[in-house]
């Protein structure tokens, strides 16, 4: 089955109330004739990253609630959930086990030996693509006293999967024929661009090796039922090859195009790319990462992008930084600004309204972050607490907090939005761009008689439907 071209919901199992029941609430809720499908961040026993340290993907955290929680979800919505393919937990059984017994325990090809590689120069150290401020390797010690080295790309915790072992793939595929039983529609597939260990290379998209990893895994993935999408942030081009080899693709350079059409009332970038982007993609426009600047590297002037990030680091937590061993890959280059996107456009309502809109008609799939959908603040006190930066746009609501958010105007205003996108029926099919000024972007979606127009005036930020009703006469939805 395909996935239904609706509006997504992505959202933590215990950040719309406490649990997993109540965030089936707040779908019912409020997403019944607004949302199609619902991403859940990562539910699994985990021991670091926010859930991204996974002990297993075969049980859920029980903070969060149970399997029958997630079935009761994934009956009624398309259900996303993270396969993290990258690296698995050192508290894992898996991992455990390889500490008791070293080389000898059956679960040892499920890790990167670094010491068989032979020496690693500093030259080659230098080349490799890291997420933090030291060499990706973590020294162990066994029950018998030896030592080894294990390659982990993140935290110490998260210890990278080796994917020239059949013992990982058979593992993988475990998990997704547990996941694609519970009604797991796709497939997010984290940090996979990391997976490919080839010394005196960046170990991090290497090609062709990358897509050969890929494409087993959406095979499988497939095998079940299921849909991929592969989650990378860096050149815009690696999301065309995704959608070339038959995967969904992120579309992750909207959120920054928007946020420079909009601050600076220019258009011209943002339709260059809609004209080329995947029309297979899934779009968003935040997340529980921060807005991702290397996603739009190579469409926005490089000038365009250093004033973006100015203008938005002002009301921005810490920026994310790229980072390397060996101080030679980008230091100091800006990865992640850290904030809502509410904030990020000054917390105007009508900008807001109108970058909403143009995501809402831009070709592919729309997930809207749960803060977002909620049009939340920086959370400076959540942030403060967690010393983590992207924390600022992770806030915990309440039930009472999700009763008021829900009541703002601009939320209203998007609610009414959210609901023309679900029943509209042109949006299954095709989508074009239409004659507009530099200051200005028109799309329209067309399906045999049925066809809905967007007019966005950048300047002044306002955006206007037009649609054939069922009788064939054109109707105004104003937002």
């Amino acid at each position: 089955m395909t996935l239904r071209n609706q509006v997504q919901l992505i959202a933590y199992p215990d950040r719309l109330g406490e649990n997993l029941a109540d965030l089936f609430e707040f779908l019912e809720t409020h997403g019944s004739g607004r949302l199609g499908g619902v991403h859940i961040l990562p539910p699994y026993p985990s021991n670091a990253d926010g859930g991204f340290s996974p002990l297993t993907h075969k049980a859920i955290d029980p903070r969060y609630g149970s399997w029958a929680d997630i079935e009761r979800i994934s009956a009624r919505y398309d259900l996303t959930l993270d396969l993290i393919i990258n690296h698995i937990s050192d508290a894992s059984e898996e991992f455990q086990d390889f500490l008791r017994h070293g080389y000898a325990s059956d679960a040892a090809g499920l890790f990167v030996h670094v010491d068989q590689f032979g020496e690693i120069s500093p030259d080659d150290l230098a080349k490799i693509h890291i997420r933090k401020e030291k060499e990706p390797f973590r020294e162990v010690t066994f029950g018998d006293g030896g030592k080894g080295r294990v390659w982990c790309t993140f935290t110490e915790h998260q210890i990278d999967l080796n994917f020239q072992s059949p013992k990982t793939y058979a593992l993988i595929e475990d998990y997704i024929k547990f996941l694609a039983a519970r009604g797991v529609r796709l497939f997010r597939l984290d940090a996979f661009g990391y997976t490919t260990k080839k010394i005196g290379t960046s170990c991090f998209l290497v090609e062709p090796e990358v897509y050969d990893i890929l494409s087993w895994v959406d095979a499988a993935a497939r095998a079940h039922g299921a849909e991929t999408l592969p989650e990378i942030h860096d050149h815009p081009s690696y999301q065309y090859a995704i959608a070339e080899h038959g995967m969904r693709p992120y579309g992750f350079a909207l959120a920054p195009l928007l946020l420079y059409a909009l601050l600076e009332g220019n258009s011209v970038q943002l339709k260059h790319w809609l004209r080329m982007c995947p029309r297979t993609q899934i779009t968003v426009l935040d997340t529980h990462d921060g807005i991702c600047i290397p996603d739009v590297e190579g469409v926005l002037p490089p000038g365009e992008i250093q004033a973006l990030i100015h203008n938005i680091s002002q009301r921005s937590a810490d920026p994310i930084l790229r980072r390397s061993a060996a101080n030679i890959h980008s230091v100091g280059a800006i990865y992640q600004l850290t904030c809502t996107y509410y904030d990020a456009l000054n917390r105007n309502d009508d900008a807001y309204l109108c970058a909403r809109a143009i995501q809402c008609f831009a070709p592919g799939i729309p997930q809207i972050y749960y803060v977002g959908l909620l049009a939340g603040q920086n959370d400076q006190e959540l942030m403060a607490a967690s010393g983590e930066p992207r924390d600022v746009n992770r806030h915990y609501y309440s039930k009472q907090e999700i009763a008021e958010a829900v009541q703002q105007p601009v939320v209203q205003r998007l609610f009414a939005l959210l609901e023309f996108r679900y029943r509209y029926p042109a949006f299954n099919g095709r989508f074009h761009l239409q004659y507009s000024n530099d200051s200005s972007v028109a799309m329209v979606w067309r399906d045999g008689e049925r066809a809905c127009e967007l007019f966005v005036d950048l300047k002044f930020r306002t955006a206007t439907i037009r649609y054939l009703d069922d009788a064939a006469q054109w109707q105004v939805l104003r937002l």
